[in-house]
Order: structure tokens, then C-alpha cells, then sequence
């Protein structure tokens, strides 16, 4: 097998992996969405799992999303490799390098524009809270991404307990949610007197204390997109100097 071969059936099974992981992970999305009660039912006869697991259900369109791309992808890698389609190929260079530009700009966004950074997120936290005040324990969706959100990294609200002072849910309820709370009742009292952080601090130290693993992650996916587009052009410029 020569080096063309050898590119080709890389290209392939590397492909074929992410095609069929989008697969699983889009029709996970789909079954979640579709069939909400038969998910509740699943997650119910888990030993040991919480009510708080059918808040799940509101990651079916991310999956979804997610899903879609990885289908996409691995198609056009698998049969632009087999069928040395220099179109697919060219197609699939072109998504991952949008994919890597658009991870660039966010990482120098991040690092050189820090200040327009912080900025944009207390503009995103302005929203939040006004999202908690009007929203949590009115519409669904909302009530159950803040809940899965503030039991998974134990926390409460966007910047503390007082995102929730005056929202429908206090004024409906006359009590904050139970994630505030180190004990029941979760009265105003009980909020402030709790040593648990907003959900913000939270995953901010959450990523400061896991920065080097965020790092070596970030960096292995970013190899693997410029190997990517390294063998996807390699094939397209072989694939055209055969035909030529």
C-alpha cells in the first residue's frame, strides 16, 4: 500500500468513527425529543437517580446540533476519500478550517480583548437574571436548564441567590430553589446565610482549577483538525495530479 492508499484509508476509518459517533449522538437527540416519556421512564429506573435527571431532556436539540455536524463531516470525509471526490473533500477542508478559524478568534477574543470578554459576559449576566426573575418556575424549559445547571456544579443563580429576589418563582413559591440551600426550608434567610457561589463563579473556578487539562484538550483537538485538513488536502491535490 503506498502513501496514497495509506492517506485514503485513514481518511476513511478516521471518518467512519466520527460518522457513526454523530449517528449515536443525533439519534440520542432525536429519541430524547421525540419520546420524552419513555426517556422520564429510563431515567426513573436508574438506581439511585434524581427527579432532577429528566431536566436532561432540554440537551435533545444540542445533541441534535451536535450530531448533525458529526454526520456531515464523517460523510463527506469517508466518501471523499473512497470515491476520490475532490468536491467533498474540499467541502469538508473548508467546515473544519471555519471550525479552527472560529476557535482562534475565540481563543484571541479570550486572551487579547479580556476586557471586552468580561464586558460581554456582564452583558450575558444582565440577561440571565432577567431570564431567572421572569421566567424560572413559569416556563419549563427555562426552569429546568436553571436546575440542571445549579445541581450539577452546586450553585445558584447566575451571581448568587439574589438573581432570584423578586423573580415569579420567589413571589410565587415564597421560597428560593433548593439548590440555595444547605437545608430545607430555602427561605431568603437560609439563601443568605448558605455558602454556595452563583453558577458564574462557579464554573469560573471550575475552569481555573482544571485550566491545564482544558488546555492539553483544546490543543489535541486543535492537532487533530490540522491533521485533518493536512491529509483532506493531500488527498485533493494527489487526487487532481492523477486526473491531470
Amino acid at each position: 500500500m503506498g502513501c496514497f492508499g495509506f492517506l485514503k484509508t485513514m481518511m476513511f476509518l478516521f471518518n467512519g468513527v466520527i460518522f457513526l459517533a454523530g449517528a449515536a449522538v443525533l439519534g440520542v437527540g432525536i429519541w430524547v425529543k421525540v419520546d420524552n416519556g419513555s426517556v422520564l421512564n429510563f431515567l426513573q429506573n436508574i438506581p439511585g437517580a434524581s427527579s432532577q435527571l429528566g431536566q436532561l431532556l432540554n440537551v435533545g436539540y444540542l445533541l441534535i446540533a451536535l450530531g448533525s455536524v458529526l454526520v456531515v463531516l464523517g460523510f463527506l470525509g469517508c466518501c471523499g476519500a473512497i470515491r476520490e471526490s475532490r468536491c467533498m473533500l474540499l467541502m469538508f477542508f473548508i467546515i473544519i478550517l471555519i471550525v479552527f478559524i472560529a476557535e482562534i478568534a475565540g481563543a484571541i477574543v479570550v486572551l487579547v480583548f479580556k476586557p471586552v470578554a468580561e464586558t460581554l459576559i456582564k452583558q450575558l449576566g444582565d440577561e440571565a437574571v432577567k431570564n431567572i426573575r421572569s421566567d424560572y418556575g413559569k416556563n419549563k424549559d427555562v426552569t429546568g436548564l436553571w436546575n440542571t445547571t445549579m445541581t450539577g456544579l452546586k450553585c445558584c443563580g447566575f451571581n448568587n441567590y439574589t438573581d432570584f429576589t423578586n423573580s415569579y418563582f420567589v413571589n410565587d413559591t415564597k421560597s428560593f430553589p433548593a439548590q440555595c440551600c444547605s437545608s430545607a426550608p430555602c427561605v431568603e434567610a437560609a439563601a443568605m446565610n448558605s455558602t454556595i457561589s452563583g453558577c458564574f463563579p462557579a464554573m469560573k473556578k471550575l475552569v481555573e482549577d482544571n485550566a491545564v487539562i482544558i488546555i492539553a484538550v483544546a490543543l489535541g483537538i486543535a492537532a487533530l483538525e490540522l491533521a485533518a485538513m493536512i491529509v483532506a488536502m493531500t488527498l485533493y491535490c494527489k487526487i487532481g495530479s492523477k486526473r491531470a
